[in-house]
């Protein structure tokens, strides 16, 4: 697997994403997981794309250092940076902005979130979101940062066992499985400075994941 992507590395060019290339057939994913990776690839500031005319996605300066130094997102600096720029995202990402940045409480249930993000929305908009939404971005939330051998070890098998990457992190942590009540841990300002001069020192710099 490492040699496939490997080689598929190398045949890159400038253009992540384009008409030209089917990125279902590159990738082996569907048309549905292709959307996914494009949106959040410009969320945690990998790449770009105009936002009229032809829709290009390239390496944003940031994307070109990690491709560079660490392309399989080995470092845990790395993934830091990451972070960092997905929690700064208002835009794209106005869940994760508001879960880093204004929600408050250090220890809280999906019922906390989803009021103080409702509230947060209607302070923006005018008016309140779907609930189906908020609860939705709540579930996608614990499931980037909390492994799901912690949330349900029974459903995790070799076959069916990828977590995103940040929840090596240890950002947010189960406090009472029963009562589904969470903890919000925030990185040290030291972590991240540390993460991205790693990055663009490259490979002398690195301490990798085990």
């Amino acid at each position: 697997m490492a040699e496939q992507r490997h080689e598929s590395s190398k045949k890159r060019t400038n253009s992540v994403y384009s008409k030209e290339k089917n990125p279902m057939d590159t990738l082996g994913i569907g048309s549905n997981m292709v959307k996914s990776l494009r949106y959040w690839l410009q969320a945690v500031g990998i790449t770009e794309e105009p936002n009229f005319g032809k829709r290009v996605q390239t390496f944003t300066p940031l994307g070109e250092k990690i491709y560079e130094h660490d392309r399989y997102i080995e470092e845990l600096g790395t993934l830091y940076l990451l972070q960092y720029r997905l929690a700064s995202q208002e835009e794209l990402a106005a869940s994760w902005y508001y879960f880093y940045n204004v929600f408050n409480m250090t220890e809280f249930n999906r019922n906390d979130f989803v009021a103080g993000l409702n509230g947060y929305v209607i302070d923006a908009n005018g008016k309140s979101a779907a609930m189906r939404s908020l609860t939705d971005d709540f579930n996608c939330i614990i499931g980037t940062y909390v492994p799901r051998y912690k949330t349900d070890p029974g459903k995790v098998s070799p076959e069916n066992n990828i977590d995103c990457p940040f929840g090596e992190l240890g950002l947010v942590d189960i406090v009472d499985k029963n009562r589904k009540v969470y903890r919000k841990v925030s990185p040290s300002a030291e972590v991240l400075i540390r993460g991205y001069f790693s990055c663009l020192d490259g490979p002398s710099s690195r301490s990798y994941r085990s």
